[in-house]
């Protein structure tokens, strides 16, 4: 029992603050469980989990996931996944991580200035090709494409709690879609694998659920500011991470 009182309070954490923020666990529990299990392995089960999360926190906010903003980056993300699952056997250089980093960081710390909000138009729909396409490749080569998809919802969507209900959906059809190119790839065929997501995902609903309630008691300009900070924050450990 000992040995799985760290994983268990890692999983709580990271998806408290998903149910917190609608994104974040991948940047918390892949860093800290590395240390513990193989990188390929935590990967994977974090992707297994994503998906079950982050379908339960939308389903906790059902009224306020935007569905027409998935419909448009789907095929997008299809396509990006495909793309990724090719890359992953000639692409090794990390300047590409470090590029993403460096980008959600600039959104998030754009997001905290006064008034950044008002001097920004929403992306026109048509850039959900390139975006979803990002999104599907970024997914599949590191496993950490929420701060991806908070920068792209946070432009098209002006309502925060509308954000924070629709990322989860976009990032389990992301982590999905992963997954099935996974499979094929045989990198989900561990015994292991499974019992460890099996004692963990309970964890993991858990701190959806109490994160959930958690969002709930901090007013609506607080919580815009946090996501916004765990943008820059992401985004610099994905940058940091690269340059590693």
């Amino acid at each position: 029992m000992q040995e799985w009182l760290g994983p268990m309070g890692v999983v709580l954490l990271g998806y408290t603050v998903l149910g917190l923020t609608g994104f974040g666990s991948a940047l918390v529990i892949v860093p800290l469980l590395a240390w513990q299990w193989p990188l390929p392995e935590v990967v994977a089960l974090t992707l297994l989990m994503d998906v079950p999360a982050s379908a339960f926190h939308s389903g906790l906010n059902w009224r306020q996931v935007q569905w027409r903003e998935l419909r448009r980056l789907l095929p997008a993300m299809v396509v990006g996944t495909l793309l990724g699952l090719w890359l992953m056997r000639y692409l090794q250089a990390s300047w590409p991580l470090l590029l993403l980093g460096l980008y959600v960081a600039s959104v998030g710390f754009n997001a905290l200035r006064p008034k950044s909000l008002a001097k920004w138009a929403p992306p026109a729909p048509y850039w959900a090709w390139p975006v979803g396409t990002a999104i599907g490749l970024v997914e599949m080569l590191f496993g950490t494409a929420g701060p991806l998809v908070v920068a792209w919802l946070s432009r098209r969507l002006a309502d925060v709690q509308q954000m924070r209900a629709s990322t989860p959906m976009v990032i389990s059809v992301a982590a999905s879609t992963v997954l099935v190119g996974m499979a094929w790839d045989g990198r989900l065929a561990s015994e292991v694998l499974w019992q460890r997501w099996m004692v963990l995902m309970g964890v993991a609903l858990a701190g959806v659920w109490l994160g959930h309630r958690l969002a709930h008691r901090v007013p609506v300009a607080r919580l815009r500011q946090i996501i916004c900070a765990l943008l820059v924050v992401s985004g610099l450990m994905l940058a940091y991470g690269a340059l590693r």
